[in-house]
């Protein structure tokens, strides 16, 4: 008989039907009540065993963290927590395992016990609903894009370019490390290397993206990056994946708009899809809370901020009007920021970005026209020779979520900037070659995929919504 999966089971109505089920045992009760779990759902069947036509041999492998296979009849459940349960006629134990041994126990697990043992946290209710949600999001921005017309392009992996200037790649060789080549000068001698030259793993699909939009339109990539920046926080990773769409003939209020709708979509998309797991985690949040003092506690639940973020238009501000309302708030002239805002031109710290969302205008915020000083090269010049049509995405409790721009499509501008900021031209000359063929306005931005999940999800560390964190000093898996 075919097996069901628990969430479809538990939404049947009981008729006596008979079905096989699959999954990992959470509980064994009084030889006789077993709670499955087959991660289709965070909630378990009760599977009722006849322990007197069981074989004890078979009654004793049925242990947490066991597989079993249980074929019975469905009918309704006369216990509390649940509306059906399974009256099993045969069980079978698919694979072993030892109760002693098996480190998650039937009990509450704190996140960094549960960061230790990663490669069994997907097996807890709070990893679970965190990876049904991050899976609904990932399919809910392809069909957002998809259903505008957008192409999904595959930017590289591995590419020569350092979209950022940041310079905190990592680099990609096949050299026998004992035994680099050099030339005469004794620098490295890359055209010995696997590509002919330098390379390393990205850190944004942007530059290809542009390529794209250059050529259809309208393009999104979906698709893994990486920083070599050593910093060993709550809110950083050396692999994350990054949302990066660039559109043709878009300019910096048709980005915005674009941006505000997919957040829109992609978070209603979650609360309709994935409403019991939300619930779970506003939940486990709330009980969290209780600890704390009550200064400490969050103004709005995690259902509550979800549709905060969907029942309000985004505040539009400018960088400018933004400096002003924080120099002169009581939070700044009291001294209650860490970094304190006095003068124009600073690049906004994540206590600024919070306290404009949180405290002043109590709602999302899209930051423009930001200081070209703290700003990339390719991003759009303004007239006032200060500034570059920027917009930052600011949320409640997590800051920016996501960082775009009009792209500057004037070639001398764009060439200019690139030699003040020291880029060299020649290497990025199939860039600028956009320019120089059928220029055009153009836009794009970029949404930190994890950092979605972390808001969506309300966990606090970003270790917490990947499977497998990379960070510093640790790869495991």
């Amino acid at each position: 008989m075919a097996r069901v999966k628990i969430k479809e089971i538990l939404g049947l109505s009981p008729q006596n039907q008979e079905i096989t089920v699959k999954g990992w045992v959470r509980t064994f009760r009084n030889n006789q009540f077993i709670a499955l779990n087959d991660g289709s759902t965070n909630n378990n069947l009760q599977v009722v065993v006849d322990f007197n036509n069981t074989p004890e041999t078979i009654l004793k492998r049925i242990t947490t963290g066991a597989a079993i296979a249980a074929t019975g009849t469905l009918i309704p459940s006369q216990g509390k927590g649940q509306t059906v349960e399974l009256v099993a006629k045969t069980v079978e134990v698919i694979g072993d395992s030892d109760a002693e041994k098996y480190p998650l126990q039937p009990k509450k697990h704190s996140l960094e016990f549960l960061r230790e043992i990663a490669h069994l946290r997907f097996r807890t209710n709070t990893f679970g609903a965190v990876f049904r949600i991050r899976h609904s999001l990932a399919y809910a921005i392809h069909k957002f894009f998809n259903d505008k017309g957008f192409l999904y392009l595959h930017t590289p992996i591995i590419t020569a370019s350092d979209a950022e200037g940041a310079g905190e790649t990592f680099h990609v060789t096949n050299f026998d490390l004992n035994n680099i080549p050099r030339n005469e000068q004794g620098e490295i001698n890359y055209k010995e290397d696997f590509f002919g030259k330098s390379t390393n793993l990205t850190v944004s699909g942007q530059l290809e993206g542009e390529l794209g939009a250059m050529a259809f339109g309208d393009i999104y990539t979906f698709g893994p990056t990486f920083r070599a920046e050593n910093s060993n926080t709550a809110r950083h990773l050396a692999e994350f994946w990054m949302i990066e769409p660039e559109m043709a003939f878009y300019d910096l209020n048709d980005n915005m708009d674009l941006a505000e709708e997919l957040l829109h979509y992609v978070i209603r998309y979650a609360l309709e899809h994935n409403k019991e797991d939300i619930e779970f985690l506003t939940q486990r949040l709330l009980d969290e809370e209780k600890q704390k003092p009550q200064n400490e506690r969050s103004e709005m639940n995690l259902m509550e901020k979800l549709n905060f973020c969907i029942n309000n238009k985004f505040e539009r501000v400018t960088y400018t009007e933004a400096i002003s309302i924080l120099r002169e708030s009581n939070h700044n002239k009291k001294k209650k920021f860490q970094y304190l805002v006095n003068e124009w031109g600073v690049d906004l710290q994540s206590e600024h970005e919070r306290y404009l969302v949180e405290k002043h205008f109590n709602k999302p915020v899209i930051l423009t026209d930001y200081p070209k000083n703290i700003k990339a090269f390719y991003m759009r010049q303004n007239d006032d020779g200060k500034t570059v049509r920027a917009m930052d995405i600011l949320f409640p409790g997590i800051g920016e979520i996501v960082g775009g721009s009009q792209r500057e499509e004037r070639l001398e501008l764009l060439e200019q900037r690139m030699k003040e900021m020291n880029i060299p031209a020649e290497e990025l000359s199939w860039y600028l070659d956009t320019r120089r063929f059928g220029s055009c306005p153009h836009a794009g931005f970029g949404l930190g995929f994890e950092r979605l999940v972390l808001f969506v999800t309300g966990m606090t560390n970003i270790r917490d919504v990947i499977p497998f964190p990379r960070t510093p000093k640790n790869c495991e898996f």
